[in-house]
């Protein structure tokens, strides 16, 4: 059928008709489609509607569990909104804290040396070094200078992503929360996940210097350094981020290795190499750089001087480490492992001892041990001689005294002219800042006493030769009664030379001398030649009633020894700043004034001499050589004394018990003695025997031979004649013829 016919139009047509009529046009279904398009972009209430429509099928595609989960996701929905919100703030708040920091920061040069006081170094007599005091810096290192042995075990033993991380690790920290928690401790308690850069933070004390005005002490102000609180943890990590902003990670390093505490008084690692190895940090092997990074997780228990096997096996375990980590072969951890590191000599000597402890005693506290420089301080010690004391009374410790003996000995060795060679204050001979029993205790001296009378004798006049009766001598002491000396032989030996009084130590013979010289004048002379302690009073002055330190006794014999003038002992030759070429002060003792004439003094060695070559003090004997000495025993014997001396060298040595219990069947002459001889065979090896300064005293001439009538005559009439006439005249005058 043709298409203009009378034929009623498709159903499908009257879609694109008006009203059911006619074909559409172009334009017309152009206009129709474009509404449709504008569907496509809903508004607001569209959106929500289309997201309506969208979302009421889901219920039949989650089910059940669906229903049960949404609450849960809308909440993390809510949390991370809330989370990164917050983080932001606080990344901001971080950032703006690091910038502060950031612009504080010094040049990392001011960060080098960060000790609150300076050092003192103490050299001996030929001006090696032998000891430290305060904060010792041995100078600069860096990452690049220093060992690369020392570099490498250090970060492999405190942080061994130190070079991959930004100054925080958080792996580190978790690290450490999990083994606080696995051990029972709180997450914050014990390991604490730092890293290096966090450690210099804590170092730095987060940019706060000392101030005195806040802290009412360096240890308070190092106390709050070092505080451990969730809060000091958040700022030291914004201070680490901050120096690592600032600063180089070998910059980092080198600050941290130039202000770690590394035991034994040194800051820094040139410090420590210097003090336990005696040589500079760049020159470390293996070993010794695995012990002084071991020192870094606790310096004073682990390091060497103060139990040297606890530092190796802590080094073997950082040499493991090392390992490890790839900075050492297997081979070369093993060599280093069976050839640990060992102590120089000097850190061998604790520091000194007694010696320095002495020293440092004698100067004043603004250039020792409060002082603010790096002091240098020239001794008179003599290191060999040292030793020779160290190892003589060990010698006769170990050979000669029960075993768990309590008994204590101090020994002194010094020049004539006061200048100490070399001191033991106790057994323990290395050990510091303990009580010195050659300086610190004041103890009775005994017989050791009895030159001084006998000085004092001969410089009125007395001769060696004179006599004196030994025989039972009493005095009325006021307030006390009668007082009888006794000789320690409980004998009496007659009418005796000085010499020999001397000799024998006898008693009686020295409290006359003394009565009959004058007590005052004794105690003068005993002054004069340097015991400043308090003089007993009364006769028992003679006897060592009085008491006084070894030192002091000892240089009193220098004194008898130099031809009778005065010393004081010392044992500084000079002092200066390191950087000062000229010297704060000169030595600190030496020859004072005459106290006796050198004619008195010499013939008191003489008389001395006897008493080494054939009297109490027999056990001294130097073979070879000529000595003089004087032994002491006090009451009760609590204390023993032996003091003498050659050509050369003069030594004291005390022994007794802290607690004053008598000594078991000791006396001067006995082990005190035998200390001596041992020390001071040890002293003179080497030496070339001289004579003592020593003068024999004229003999007095016997009275010449009389005839009887001389004597007849000059013992004048008979007297027992004389008194029977005087007796027959009274009774003639009483009873008459």
């Amino acid at each position: 059928m043709a298409q203009g016919s009378g034929r009623k139009p498709l159903v499908a047509e009257k879609r694109y008709t008006a009203g059911g009529k006619g074909k559409p046009s172009a334009a017309k279904n152009t206009a129709r489609k474009k509404p449709v398009r504008k569907t496509k972009k809903p508004g607001l209430f569209g959106l929500f509607a289309r997201k309506k429509t969208r979302a009421r099928p889901a219920p039949r595609k989650r089910g059940i569990i669906g229903l049960l989960l949404a609450p849960f996701a809308w909440a993390f929905r809510l949390a991370w909104g809330f989370t990164w919100r917050i983080g932001m703030v606080v990344c901001l708040l971080v950032g703006l804290a690091v910038a502060f920091q950031y612009v504080k920061l010094p040049d990392v040069s001011a960060y080098l040396d960060g000790r609150a006081r300076g050092s003192v170094t103490l050299l001996d007599r030929e001006g090696e070094v032998f000891a430290w005091r305060g904060d010792q810096f041995g100078g600069v290192v860096t990452a690049d200078t220093v060992s690369p042995h020392l570099k490498n075990a250090i970060v492999a033993t405190e942080d061994k992503r130190f070079y991959r991380h930004f100054g925080i690790s958080p792996r580190g920290i978790a690290s450490a929360v999990r083994i606080n928690l696995s051990e029972g401790r709180g997450p914050l308690s014990g390991h604490g996940g730092s890293t290096i850069t966090q450690q210099t933070a804590k170092l730095l004390c987060l940019g706060r210097e000392y101030d005195p005005a806040e802290w009412k002490s360096e240890s308070a102000y190092e106390a709050d350094c070092r505080k451990s609180s969730l809060w000091r943890k958040a700022t030291e990590a914004v201070f680490a981020l901050a120096l690592e902003a600032k600063y180089t990670k070998d910059e980092i390093l080198s600050i941290y290795m130039n202000r770690a505490y590394m035991g034994g008084g040194a800051y820094g690692a040139e410090a420590a190499a210097q003090r336990y190895f005696g040589k500079s940090a760049n020159q470390l092997n293996p070993a010794e750089g695995a012990m002084l990074a071991g020192l870094l997780t606790a310096p004073s228990t682990l390091a060497p001087t103060n139990n040297l096997q606890r530092s190796q096996d802590r080094a073997a375990t950082v040499l493991r480490l090392m390992q490890e980590q790839g900075y050492l072969s297997t081979a070369e951890m093993q060599k280093n492992q069976n050839n640990p590191a060992g102590l120089s000599e000097a850190a061998a000597a604790r520091a000194g001892g007694y010696f320095a402890d002495w020293v440092m005693d004698t100067i004043p506290d603004f250039l020792g041990d409060q002082t603010t420089e790096d002091v240098v301080i020239r001794s008179t010690l003599d290191q060999r001689l040292q030793t020779a004391a160290e190892e003589a009374l060990k010698h006769v410790f170990e050979n000669k005294v029960r075993k768990g003996s309590k008994a204590q000995a101090a020994i002194v060795v010094m020049s004539a002219d006061g200048a100490v060679r070399a001191m033991v204050g106790g057994r323990k001979t290395r050990v510091s800042g303990v009580f010195n029993r050659a300086t610190q205790a004041k103890r009775q001296t005994g017989s050791a006493f009895k030159p001084f009378v006998y000085a004092t004798a001969l410089e009125l006049g007395y001769s060696p030769y004179d006599r004196v009766l030994d025989a039972k001598y009493c005095l009325n002491i006021p307030g006390s009664g009668q007082w009888c000396p006794d000789n320690y032989t409980r004998k009496f030996y007659g009418e005796v030379t000085l010499a020999r009084a001397l000799r024998d130590s006898l008693n009686v013979p020295a409290v006359k001398i003394s009565e009959a010289v004058g007590r005052d004048k004794v105690s003068r002379v005993a002054r004069d030649f340097g015991i400043d302690s308090d003089l007993a009073a009364g006769p028992a002055l003679a006897l060592g009633a009085s008491e006084s330190s070894l030192l002091e006794m000892t240089g009193a014999y220098a004194g008898i020894l130099n031809g009778g003038s005065s010393v004081t002992p010392y044992g500084v030759t000079e002092l200066k700043l390191v950087e000062d070429s000229n010297a704060l002060m000169g030595a600190s003792g030496g020859i004072g004034e005459r106290v006796i004439r050198t004619e008195a003094a010499q013939q008191l060695v003489w008389m001395m001499e006897k008493v080494i070559a054939g009297g109490t003090g027999q056990r001294a004997q130097i073979p070879g050589w000529q000595a003089a000495g004087k032994s002491g025993t006090t009451s009760a014997a609590k204390d023993a004394w032996f003091i003498g001396f050659t050509a050369d060298y003069v030594a004291g040595v005390w022994m007794g018990y802290d607690d004053n219990t008598p000594l078991s069947g000791v006396t001067g002459g006995g082990l005190p003695a035998e200390i001596w001889k041992e020390t001071m065979v040890r002293v003179h090896e080497g030496l070339e025997p001289k004579p003592l300064p020593m003068l024999e005293p004229a003999p007095i001439a016997p009275p010449p031979q009389q005839t009887r009538r001389e004597r007849r005559r000059r013992q004048g009439p008979n007297l027992g004649k004389e008194l029977g006439r005087a007796v027959d005249n009274i009774l003639r005058d009483i009873l008459g013829n």
